[in-house]
């Protein structure tokens, strides 16, 4: 990546991009019905953001101490953003478009109270993805602040995200369970092996989130972190949601069962955590506008991100269409994607002309994973043909096939486990599809499990793995896991598996196959 330190000017491309960032939406506050509170300058409690940066554009995130209007500067420009206060918890988002492809730019972001008055500033760098065959890389992971395991001030902080920022990555992709909403943190909690656990505590973590305030508070808890605030100053996120934003496991209609909650309504409770986690991301806010009859937002939170001739990358959605967890042995179609975003899916991957298309999923293709007698992923455990939700993805794989698309790797996480798993039908009960790699890597921060057993459907071989060392082991063992690709300028696909000190504990090169 390059030096991140170079302004990058935008030129005539600005004025288009000032003109659709200046654009009030209709929930901005009104600076004259608002007072900003205390009487020093605005701050930026929670550090600052970009994230869903493609070709041409990106998205811009902030939060202010009190009520006041975004800007940024970018190079000579300067561009107006939203008003914030309440109704968002003070985050604002400032969408620009007509970058440049392949140019490093370096945004100051700051709010402005009603009186005029300018606030801190911070600089957000991130770089476009490149037209041409230009090298590339990106990390992922997922499950942050899980299983009790929050900010430790005595071990730094959550420091396998400055792991992270050391390999200079042009994006991240959180994979999901960018917060854990359903568990509490602690003060202390004593390790197995007699080790003292000391969290940062505040009122909304120290207990399961049910009002919108505590879902946000999930959210600043993650930003109060100094690792997570330089790491996303540097890197543009494309973030993705999964259960734990909102609770365990959870899927449409569902009512919880679980004394902890006095709402019990999973359709409430998902509204309130999506609403949260929309504030806190930097996600297009075209992706994820309106509100729909079942109480959830409407509008796609599944999308594509080109980043160059090299690069698509497809972000997708198996939790909002998902159907009841069971034991998954339906003869008949279940859903984890849903029609629409199946054949979203199909239809975006095969047009690609993207060397390599990456899909990011929220939960793994062949993992086992367990929901008491059901099952909360696609899996089975059954190793016949596909039944249930795994039909849906068998149709996925079919039409990719047909379409004869080449170069697809899923990556994920969810498991708290690092892997590499090769997919083939020589192996597998359903075989009308091509071979393909998976690769799966966290938690971040959180308690580390696995492995878990596999189901042979697609033919998976576990080619690599690494777990905890006993299960829920905190951040303070090192097996916390990324992912990292690089891709060279001659289309060469290398993924690695690393763990909290940045080794490297599998690499695999793939070259490109012709279309």
């Amino acid at each position: 990546m390059t030096n991140p330190g170079r302004r990058a000017v935008l030129g005539a491309a600005l004025t288009a991009t000032a003109a659709a960032a200046t654009t009030t939406p209709a929930s901005a506050v009104s600076p004259s019905s608002l007072r900003t509170a205390g009487r020093g300058r605005l701050t930026l409690p929670s550090g600052i953001q970009t994230g869903d940066v493609d070709t041409r554009s990106a998205v811009l995130w902030a939060r202010s101490s009190g009520v006041g209007r975004m800007h940024a500067r970018i190079g000579r420009q300067v561009v107006r953003g939203p008003w914030v206060g309440p109704d968002t918890d003070l985050t604002g988002k400032l969408v620009l478009p007509g970058l440049r492809p392949g140019v490093e730019y370096a945004a100051d972001i700051w709010f402005e109270d009603e009186r005029g008055r300018e606030g801190e500033r911070a600089t957000a760098h991130f770089r476009t993805g490149s037209s041409g065959r230009a090298a590339t890389s990106f990390v992922w992971t997922g499950d942050t602040a899980g299983q009790g395991w929050g900010i430790n001030p005595d071990l730094g902080g959550m420091t396998a995200y400055r792991t992270m920022l050391e390999t200079r990555p042009d994006f991240f992709v959180h994979a999901g369970d960018t917060v854990y909403s359903d568990g509490p943190i602690s003060e202390t909690v004593t390790e197995p092996d007699g080790q003292v656990w000391r969290n940062v505590v505040t009122p909304e973590v120290s207990v399961v989130a049910q009002d919108l305030d505590q879902f946000r508070g999930r959210h600043r808890y993650n930003r109060m972190d100094e690792n997570v605030r330089a790491f996303s100053a540097d890197v543009p996120v494309l973030a993705q949601w999964d259960d734990h934003e909102t609770c365990n496991n959870w899927y449409p209609g569902e009512i919880l069962d679980d004394e902890r909650y006095t709402e019990r309504r999973v359709d409430v409770l998902a509204a309130r955590a999506r609403r949260a986690w929309q504030e806190y991301m930097p996600i297009t806010p075209g992706h994820v506008s309106g509100r729909g009859r079942s109480g959830f937002a409407e509008g796609r939170i599944y999308r594509k991100v080109s980043r160059g001739a090299h690069l698509d990358v497809f972000c997708l959605d198996m939790r909002t269409s998902k159907d009841p967890n069971t034991p998954g042995l339906e003869p008949d179609l279940r859903h984890i994607l849903g029609p629409e975003q199946t054949e979203w899916l199909i239809r975006e991957v095969t047009r690609s002309r993207a060397t390599w298309k990456v899909i990011s999923a929220d939960l793994p293709l062949g993992i086992v994973v367990p929901d008491g007698a059901a099952q909360e992923s696609l899996s089975n455990a059954d190793p016949g043909k596909p039944l249930g939700k795994e039909l849906e993805i068998a149709r996925v794989l079919a039409a990719f096939k047909r379409h004869r698309v080449r170069n697809v790797v899923w990556v994920t996480a969810d498991v708290h486990y690092c892997a590499a798993h090769h997919y083939s039908p020589e192996r597998a009960a359903f075989t009308d599809f091509d071979p393909f790699w998976e690769f799966v890597a966290g938690p971040i921060n959180a308690g580390t499990f696995g492995p878990n057993a596999m189901d042979a459907t697609f033919g998976p071989e576990v080619v690599f793995s690494k777990a905890a060392d006993y299960p829920n082991q905190s951040p303070r063992g090192g097996n916390q896991f990324f992912g990292h690709v690089a891709i060279d300028a001659s289309g060469l696909f290398t993924a690695s598996l690393r763990n909290t000190a940045g080794e490297v504990l599998f690499s695999r090169d793939l070259e490109p196959q012709r279309r």
